[in-house]
């Protein structure tokens, strides 16, 4: 058990370098990852499960202690995101399936990746935690609310049906996550232990299958949609951070809204393509899953060291 939890560990901390491997050998080999493609969205049934044996009563209560700082972090990541989407679905005029593969994107909740870059940039975990497990939960309502407010310009959007599958592969797992904690409690303590390796895998072998069956659109579009999305990820961090300052948070929360903001669950994105538009459509979800841990990562690396100036000063004053 000891070995699979250091190499859990590992996978981990290397994630996104196995992410992008498995996403050039999917493109150079597509036939040997098509067969994934049916189960995409048990894997991602398994990465909610996963965030439910994870999550706690603890991480609502900040609902209840600090309402407008959760309350402004998600109204962040449901409005400056689809917003940014749409807005460069527009002024680049991008295809339909390219614009609505990116809007997408932008309507999701925040992915549990955001918890990790939040710890790593020394920002206010537990706010991130709570962010993220709300817009999770409001998920089911908001997503398809968004998808259809800025998508039906471009195809036909069935708000109930992507309610369904949202609950289906976000709220039933998680509930079920919820479940399995609350009555074998030892045992999903010690499961956890190897969650990263499970998650790891799940998401790997969601972005292989869709850049495996959209390999032919990827090699038309791909660098134009990987521009996109660079650019929605990063001007996210930007607005999201630009957006924690105007409300004058201080500096670890300031962090964590931008990084929450940026950061998306896409692997939910391309689910959602993949079971209601195209494959097409899939493809800036699976680009951003692979992005946005490089750009997280970074991200982390450069706020970890603000603000540390500050402090030594701090400490400096106390003692004298």
């Amino acid at each position: 058990m000891k070995t699979l939890e250091r190499f859990s560990q590992f996978v981990g901390s290397t994630f996104a370098y196995w992410v992008i491997l498995f996403a050039v050998v999917a493109f150079m080999l597509p036939a040997g990852f098509t067969w994934i493609v049916p189960f995409i969205t048990p894997l991602l049934g398994i990465i909610m499960f996963g965030m439910g044996l994870t999550l706690s009563a603890s991480d609502f209560k900040g609902v209840v202690k600090r309402p407008f700082e959760v309350f402004a972090v998600v109204a962040g990541q449901f409005l400056i995101m689809p917003l940014l989407a749409f807005a460069l679905a527009k002024g680049l005029q991008l295809p339909p399936e390219v614009a609505v593969g990116v809007i997408l994107v932008g309507c999701c909740p925040g992915g549990t990746s955001s918890n990790v870059m939040t710890f790593l940039a020394k920002g206010d975990v537990p706010l991130s935690v709570t962010a993220t497990a709300v817009t999770t939960v409001l998920a089911p309502i908001v997503t398809p609310a968004l998808i259809l407010l800025f998508a039906s310009e471009w195809i036909e959007v069935s708000p109930v049906s992507l309610f369904i599958s949202i609950v289906n592969v976000v709220i039933i797992p998680i509930v079920l996550g919820l479940l399995v904690k609350r009555f074998f409690n030892r045992q999903a303590t010690a499961s956890v232990k190897v969650l990263p390796l499970v998650s790891a895998v799940a998401i790997i072998g969601i972005v292989a299958a869709v850049v495996s069956n959209s390999q032919q659109q990827i090699a038309q579009t791909g660098l134009a949609i990987f521009g996109v999305v660079i650019l929605h990820n990063v001007l996210g961090y930007l607005l999201g951070f630009a957006f924690a300052k105007l409300l004058r948070m201080d500096l670890p929360k300031v962090k964590t809204t931008s990084i929450e903001v940026g950061m998306q669950n896409s692997g939910l994105g391309a689910q959602l393509a993949t079971a209601h538009f195209s494959p097409l459509a899939a493809v800036p979800s699976a680009i951003f899953s692979v992005w946005h841990n490089i750009s997280g990562s970074i991200l982390a690396n450069i706020f970890a060291k603000m603000g540390t100036g500050e402090k030594e000063i701090d400490a400096k004053e106390q003692i004298s």
